[in-house]
C-alpha cells in the first residue's frame, strides 16, 4: 500500500484559531499578531489556523488575508503547520483563496461549507471536488452548520474522504457522538477535530483526535495539559481542568470573537478592535469575561510568564477592573 501523500498525525490535540488584531487605524497588526503565533508554538501546539472563523476572514482583503499567512509561515519557519482558511460560498473564490494560500507558503486550508447559497449536497460535493483538483495542499473540512445553515451530512463527508486530498474535518455540530458513528466508514488517516470548546473530551473519547479552538488562544498551556491529561489516561484530571475552561467557554460562545479580542487585550497581548459588522463588547459583556478569567485561577496556566507584557499590577488591575 502506497503511504498516505498527506501524513496527518499532527492534525491532533488543541489547535487554536487565532484572531486577526487590528490597531487604531483599522489596519492590521501583523506584530501582535507574531506574538500570538509564537506563544501558541511556545505552548507545543502542532498547528495554527488563521484567517478563519475567529480571524474574521469575512472583512479582510485578499491582500490581508495573504498578509497574514505570510507572517504565521515566517514566525513558524516549519515549526508547526499553518492552516489557512480558504473558504467562500463561491466555489470560484474558494479556489482562489486556495491557491493564494499555498502561495503564501501555508502548509494546508480550512474550507467551509458553502453558506447562504444553502446548495445541496450533490452541490457540496462538488465544490469540494473542484477545490481539490486545484490545489496540491491538503484541505481539512469545515461542517459548522450554524453559520452555513446546511449541513456537511454524513454520507457526503464519507465520499470526500475517500480521495486522499481530504485529510480531515473541523466539526462545529456539537454532535459528541459523531465519531463514533463516522469512525468505520473512514480512511485510517482521516482527522476528526472538534469545533466546540464546550465538550471537547467527550469528542475525543468517542473517537476524535483534537478540537479546533478559540479557548486555547487564552490558555494554551492548559489546553494542552488537558489534551496530555487525557491521552495519559489521567481522566479526571482532564476533566476537571476542562471543567475550569466552562465560564470563559460560554463568554467567548456569546460574542465570538469580540469577547476572545478583549480577553487577549486584558491579558496584554493585542487590543480589542474589531471590525464592522462586529463591535467591541458592552460593558456586561465585558464583565462577564472578567469574571470568567477570574474563575479560571493560576495565572501560570492562564498566561505563562514569558508571554506577559507591562508590569503585573496592571495586568491583574486591568482584569478586576
Amino acid at each position: 500500500m502506497k503511504p498516505h501523500p498527506h501524513p496527518t498525525l499532527w492534525l491532533s490535540g488543541y489547535i487554536p484559531d487565532l484572531p486577526t488584531p487590528f490597531d487604531r487605524q483599522d489596519q492590521l497588526d501583523l506584530a501582535a499578531f507574531a506574538r500570538l503565533c509564537e506563544r501558541q508554538i511556545e505552548a507545543g501546539t502542532s498547528a495554527i489556523v488563521v484567517g478563519e472563523t475567529a480571524g474574521e476572514s469575512s472583512t479582510l482583503t485578499p491582500a490581508e488575508h495573504d498578509s497574514i499567512i505570510r507572517t504565521a509561515v515566517e514566525v513558524a519557519h516549519g515549526r508547526v503547520r499553518v492552516i489557512a482558511g480558504a473558504g467562500s460560498n463561491s466555489t470560484s473564490h474558494a479556489i482562489e483563496y486556495t491557491r493564494r494560500a499555498e502561495a503564501a507558503g501555508a502548509d494546508a486550508v480550512l474550507s467551509v461549507v458553502p453558506y447562504y447559497n444553502k446548495p445541496m449536497q450533490a452541490g457540496i460535493f462538488a465544490h469540494f471536488q473542484a477545490i481539490a483538483a486545484s490545489t496540491r495542499l491538503p484541505i481539512i473540512l469545515h461542517d459548522i452548520p450554524s453559520r452555513t445553515v446546511r449541513e456537511l451530512a454524513d454520507d457526503t463527508l464519507v465520499r470526500l474522504a475517500q480521495s486522499a486530498e481530504f485529510i480531515g474535518l473541523r466539526d462545529g455540530t456539537g454532535d459528541v457522538l459523531r465519531p463514533m458513528r463516522l469512525r468505520a466508514s473512514l480512511p485510517p488517516g482521516f482527522r476528526l477535530m472538534s469545533g466546540d470548546d464546550a465538550a471537547p473530551l467527550a469528542y475525543i473519547a468517542n473517537g476524535g483526535d483534537g478540537c479546533i479552538s478559540q479557548v486555547s488562544n487564552v490558555t494554551p498551556d492548559l489546553c494542552q495539559a488537558i489534551f496530555s491529561s487525557y491521552r495519559e489516561g489521567r481522566l479526571q484530571t482532564a476533566r476537571y481542568l476542562q471543567n475550569r475552561h466552562a465560564a470563559l467557554t460560554a463568554a467567548l460562545a456569546k460574542e465570538s470573537p469580540a469577547a476572545l479580542k478583549y480577553v487577549l487585550h486584558l491579558l496584554g497581548f493585542m487590543r480589542a478592535y474589531t471590525r464592522l459588522p462586529i463591535v467591541e463588547l458592552d460593558e456586561a459583556a465585558k464583565a462577564e469575561v472578567r469574571g470568567a478569567i477570574t474563575a479560571i485561577g493560576d495565572e501560570d496556566l492562564v498566561c505563562p510568564g514569558a508571554s506577559w507584557r507591562g508590569p503585573r499590577r496592571s495586568r491583574d488591575a486591568a482584569i478586576k477592573a
